[in-house]
């Protein structure tokens, strides 16, 4: 297993810089008056694809060989990653093929069609996934590009929490959600290079709470398919992203489906901007846990923005 290094992020951002924007961070003074303690958002709802995931892709897409490349790529993904891998495929040109769970949001599946990828559906587990990818892999010879579990995506991600520690001087903690844990390994690999003082949390649903149960139990607890409003946190860690999140986290924060909710609508009233359910998991955390953030400089990264506006959460009854 190659663990990625700092060295590793800064040519991953020199790599990507011309596909990628460097994205903003806005604040709330209503928010932080809610939470008592000053928070960045650091928006990669405004990402290319409007995702973080779009940096892990392109590094990885961008750093293939040409005889690599001409195979194509493959991934699966209950979205963002499978549309950021074919928007970076299509901007080198190469074939893209995205396995995703049926149940996944309409306008991520569509995002992967209009960046030219091809969609093939399974079942929504982890173990119906990885089989039908499998079938995909022998028939494409393509590139696998795991969506968190692997090193160029990893310091593809790593790159966001380097810009922000270069846009807000003096925070005192970085938090993100946590599914697979690839944001959050980007962020360790980077914080505890450049900024070791800063504290890294980890947001997580209660009901796909299985990195939270692994870090309690030091060891790797998966479940196989939960549900959760926060469609981009249900997958399980791997030895890689473990090994960062094991390493380098403080803590990992639960959070109802509830307070989710309430989180994204707080954010799209006050602030004016769309985050899907999973980015709105760390504001959750916070208003949540006042007593741990307290006074202090928060860095929130939001991950990504693509919603299907025809299913809003508190549309549903």
């Amino acid at each position: 297993m190659y663990i990625p290094t700092y060295q590793d992020v800064q040519d991953a951002h020199a790599r990507i810089k011309p596909y990628i924007h460097e994205t903003p961070v806005l604040t709330s003074s209503f928010i932080d008056t809610m939470a008592g303690a000053e928070i960045y958002f650091k928006c990669e709802n405004f990402q290319k694809a409007a995702a973080f995931k779009a940096r892990g892709a392109s590094n990885a897409v961008f750093g293939l060989s040409d005889a690599q490349a001409a195979k194509g790529v493959a991934t699966h993904s209950s979205g963002n990653h499978g549309l950021c891998l074919s928007y970076a495929a299509s901007r080198r040109g190469i074939p893209c093929t995205v396995v995703m769970p049926r149940t996944a949001p309409q306008a991520k599946k569509d995002a992967v069609r209009g960046y030219g990828g091809r969609v093939i559906e399974c079942e929504p587990s982890t173990s119906s996934r990885e089989a039908v990818f499998a079938e995909v892999l022998a028939e494409t010879g393509a590139e696998f590009v795991h969506p968190y579990n692997d090193p160029r995506v990893i310091a593809g991600q790593a790159t966001t929490s380097r810009e922000l520690n270069a846009q807000v001087a003096g925070l005192t903690s970085v938090i993100a959600p946590i599914g697979g844990g690839g944001m959050v390994s980007g962020t360790c690999l980077t914080l505890s290079t450049i900024a070791p003082q800063i504290k890294i949390y980890a947001a997580e649903p209660e009901q796909a709470d299985d990195a939270y149960r692994s870090f309690k139990a030091g060891h790797i607890i998966a479940d196989d398919a939960p549900e959760t409003v926060a469609d981009g946190l249900k997958v399980p860690l791997k030895d890689l992203t473990w090994h960062f999140v094991q390493s380098h986290v403080s803590d990992i924060l639960t959070v109802s489906e509830d307070e989710i909710v309430e989180a994204m609508k707080l954010i799209w009233k006050r602030m004016k901007i769309i985050v899907e359910a999973s980015s709105a998991v760390p504001l959750a955390a916070i208003l949540k846990n006042p007593q741990l953030f307290q006074g202090q400089k928060i860095g929130l990264i939001v991950t990504g923005g693509n919603v299907d506006l025809d299913k809003l959460p508190w549309m549903q009854g």
